[in-house]
């Protein structure tokens, strides 16, 4: 079997970044935060087996979408939402059971994404998430999925906690910086790899400080919905987004039917 994927390649495997694509995007890492405190902290799983845990459910869903030959939205989205659950856990077992603080583990995820999209202009010549092309650079988007989700926690815990600013502030300073980075990409002629990448990062802290700000008490800033009962609602919300998608699409295609559609994507050079 050729390790190249069919017309029209991987890069149709892999949701069009459109402007419902960032918003089921943080649907998924908000519930990515509130489920893997829910299983880890709620249920008593602790940070270490749950790490294993979700792992092992990224892994799984991670070969099934690498082994599909098309874009399948439930499919896709699992995988991302596997990816931030287990980014979740890891990032917490790090900065919390091995010791490392909320900032030395952020800088350390730092690293490894970096790691990861250099590996991944050396082996592709780009970091494009439209020019997919080959299993490999698939491999490599997963792995920066990964890294990224994983940062975010980090991250947003850092901000939340750390730093003093708690988690509406947190949250309301990260949305501040994706707006200027959709803003830069509305204005400006910065590359959109680097847009992308920039609010693709950033939207998983937002998740954890937003996810925080569901489920912490009151007195510690939070709105005390619980881990579970936030998890449900952005489960019902995930869901609902994505079949209103599904349906927005087949609308969309067929014949003489108006076609809007806005694209902020990771396409031209990096």
């Amino acid at each position: 079997m050729s390790k190249h994927l069919p017309p029209p390649g991987a890069a149709g495997k892999v949701a069009a970044v459109t402007l419902g694509f960032w918003i089921i995007k943080i649907l998924a890492t908000t519930l990515g935060e509130t489920g893997g405190d829910w299983l880890t902290m709620t249920l008593g799983l602790g940070y270490g087996a749950g790490s294993l845990l979700l792992l092992g459910i990224f892994a799984l869903t991670l070969v099934a979408q690498l082994r599909a030959w098309r874009f399948q939205r439930w499919l896709y989205w699992s995988v991302i939402l596997s990816t931030s659950t287990a980014g979740t856990a890891m990032s917490d077992f790090m900065d919390r059971t091995l010791g490392l603080g909320y900032l030395r583990g952020a800088l350390l995820l730092v690293g490894l994404l970096g790691l990861v999209l250099a590996a991944w202009y050396r082996s592709e010549g780009h970091l494009s998430v439209q020019r997919i092309a080959s299993r490999r650079a698939e491999g490599f988007y997963w792995m920066a999925v990964l890294a990224s989700n994983t940062l975010g926690t980090a991250l947003g815990d850092f901000l939340a906690d750390s730093s003093g600013l708690g988690f509406a502030a947190s949250a309301s300073l990260i949305a501040a910086v994706i707006a200027v980075a959709a803003l830069a990409y509305r204005f400006t002629s910065l590359s959109r790899v680097l847009l992308f990448w920039l609010a693709f990062v950033m939207t998983r802290p937002f998740g954890a400080t937003f996810g925080d700000l569901l489920t912490k008490p009151v007195s510690h800033g939070g709105l005390e919905l619980g881990t579970g009962g936030a998890s449900l609602v952005l489960a019902v919300l995930l869901v609902a987004g994505l079949l209103v998608q599904g349906w927005r699409e087949r609308r969309l295609s067929v014949p003489n039917a108006p076609i809007r559609r806005s694209r902020v994507d990771g396409t031209g050079p990096a």
